[in-house]
């Protein structure tokens, strides 16, 4: 066991790490990151690393950008904290909810501001359930989500996620959240079935699913554009068309989260542009900010709004918000962040740039250890397999994603393992250069990787 630092061994006895092994973190400890410039990230022994993630898919515009640092700065000598309750504001609050209508790939009415993107869909339920009571329809109430989607942690966003471990032993999901198909045509897909036939078969069971509930009961479908936690999961041809004719049929609410796939990531604005998605909804967090701040935010419908003041009158409040609801420093973030999308054009710069990411990714395709190579705009991943001919996964008690995570911050990379698919998400401001140095550093670790497979053996294991 390594010996830990004095500032790991009280990281280990005060604070809980989310999605980590809490028994062997005992034992391993946590890498400290003390600072970052650019795509770059400094660990606490002065080791440096592109950061491949982005962090959480969220530092779109890399680490120590003067601008932001600026109007947080401001902001906080100005005015560091207002709510808005019971109708108080500030000027930020507006700023930011004017260029999110300006820009939301729907014909946005409000904004609805909150700090996560799990309060964000946790938000959206609320104001479906609130929308159908509204209308004098109290039965439809039921959500749609996908197996494999990820939606967030809360009691209610934790149950629109289609992952397990994160209902397992939460007691979770709660009444009234559906899972259909996940839309992976590498792993689920019948054989010989093109993506057009796959996605027609998803369609199709879906409409099933609605059918067997009652569309009287179904309110919303949620997806995000490009499944992120669930394995970087792209959608295959057709899926989002066929997919919006059943919901369009059956009158059901179409929410896009686009926690990951907004501003920019997949050379649009949104991933709703990107995929032929016309929703009813977004839920936008992360590169809001840059994640410089928390904050997160719902898009409503003027229909949507118009039922909400209804039940206002009725009620005499609109009874729901947090503390930091549109948390004036965050806001300014925000507003600045967005301004800086545009002024620099970072999705024209995305666009620039994408074709180098993607096929450097489709070259990974080559190599021993991956089945499946996958990517769009700046967002991609590679699916580790034991057998590249039956796709047959290695054992899980194996760690092979782990493994390769471990050897890509071995050469100065950091990218997240999702079991065994690898995710890449690097910062939106990646030059070329920097594209081809992660993918170069990417390599060496595969290969360092297929040396340690081979050696203990473990594709005639799995």
């Amino acid at each position: 066991m390594p010996s830990l630092s004095n500032a790991a061994v009280r990281d280990i006895e005060t604070v809980i790490h989310p999605y980590t092994n809490l028994d062997a973190f005992r034992s391993s400890g946590p890498m400290i990151i003390e600072r970052g410039e650019g795509i770059h990230v400094w660990d606490a022994d002065g080791r440096k690393y592109i950061e491949g993630m982005a962090g959480l898919w969220c530092t779109s515009l890399g680490y120590s950008e003067q601008e932001l640092i600026d109007v947080a700065t401001e902001q906080m000598k100005q005015l560091p904290f207002t709510h808005i309750f019971g109708g108080k504001s500030h000027e930020r609050a507006a700023d930011v909810a004017e260029k999110l209508k300006a820009i939301a790939p729907h014909k946005a009415s409000k904004v609805l501001f909150c700090g996560s993107g799990s309060e964000a869909n946790d938000q959206q339920m609320k104001l479906v359930w609130y929308y159908n009571n509204a209308l004098g329809r109290p039965k439809k109430k039921k959500f749609i989500s996908r197996i494999r989607g990820y939606h967030g942690v809360t009691v209610a966003s934790a149950s629109l996620t289609g992952l397990p471990n994160n209902h397992r032993d939460f007691d979770l999901p709660i009444a009234g959240v559906l899972h259909t198909d996940c839309p992976h045509h590498y792993r689920f897909a019948e054989p010989g079935e093109t993506e057009e036939e796959f996605s027609t078969r998803l369609a199709a069971n879906l409409e099933k699913m609605i059918i067997e509930e009652d569309p009287d009961t179904v309110a919303a479908f949620i997806a995000e554009p490009v499944m992120g936690a669930g394995g970087v999961i792209m959608p295959p041809a057709g899926y989002f068309p066929k997919i919006q004719a059943v919901l369009d049929k059956y009158d059901i609410y179409f929410i896009a989260d686009e926690v990951i796939t907004g501003f920019g990531r997949t050379g649009n604005m949104f991933g709703s542009q990107t995929f032929g998605i016309k929703p009813d909804s977004i839920s936008v967090a992360k590169a809001l900010s840059s994640a410089y701040v928390p904050i997160a935010a719902v898009t409503v419908g003027e229909e949507m709004y118009q039922a909400m003041i209804d039940e206002s009158k009725k009620i005499g409040t609109f009874g729901h918000g947090f503390t930091y609801t549109a948390h004036p420093v965050a806001a300014a973030v925000a507003a600045k962040t967005l301004e800086i999308y545009e002024k620099r054009n970072i999705v024209g710069h995305v666009r620039s740039v994408a074709p180098r990411f993607e096929a450097r990714m489709a070259q990974l395709n080559e190599h021993p250890l991956v089945g499946n190579a996958r990517a769009k705009g700046l967002l991609g991943g590679i699916e580790i397999v034991a057998d590249k001919e039956t796709k047959r996964n290695f054992d899980v008690k194996a760690g092979v994603g782990a493994a390769l995570q471990r050897a890509c911050e071995g050469q100065g990379l950091i990218l997240r393992a999702i079991g065994d698919i690898v995710a890449f998400c690097p910062p939106l401001i990646v030059k070329d250069s920097d594209i081809d140095d992660i993918y170069d550093r990417a390599e060496k670790a595969l290969d360092e990787t297929e040396s340690w497979v081979t050696k203990e053996g473990l594709r005639s294991a799995s």
